[in-house]
């Protein structure tokens, strides 16, 4: 059974830091493609970061700089070091693995940047 699970979300003022964590189970970890999501209330799911298996990134070009994707294979984890928060980075996080046609999500955990 796959299970991801997001935590190190919360309230945090603008200029302020997070680090998102997700861990993994039930998947050879480091064959798969890593991304955070986020969805804020009334918005379609956007992809933040990725990390493919190899170990290339991609951001959205409103995070860039600012957020860093990482992995640890070792652990099947990946993290989501999120710097210099704005309000308009509100939203829930998720949490994607994906392998060929086989994609696993998290819960997601809630971002709110705010004063």
């Amino acid at each position: 059974q796959v299970q991801v699970v997001e935590s190190g979300g919360g309230l945090v003022q603008p200029g302020g830091s997070l680090r998102l964590s997700c861990v993994v189970s039930g998947i050879r970890f480091s064959f798969y493609d890593l991304g955070w999501y986020r969805q804020a209330p009334g918005n379609k799911r956007e992809l933040v970061a990725s990390m493919s298996s190899g170990g290339s990134t991609n951001y959205e070009d409103s995070v860039k700089g600012r957020f860093t994707i990482s992995r640890d294979n070792a652990k099947n984890m990946v993290y989501l070091q999120m710097n210099s928060l704005k309000p308009e980075d509100t939203a829930v996080y998720l949490c994607n693995v994906k392998y060929s046609f086989l994609g696993y999500w998290g819960q997601g955990t809630q971002v709110t940047v705010s004063s």
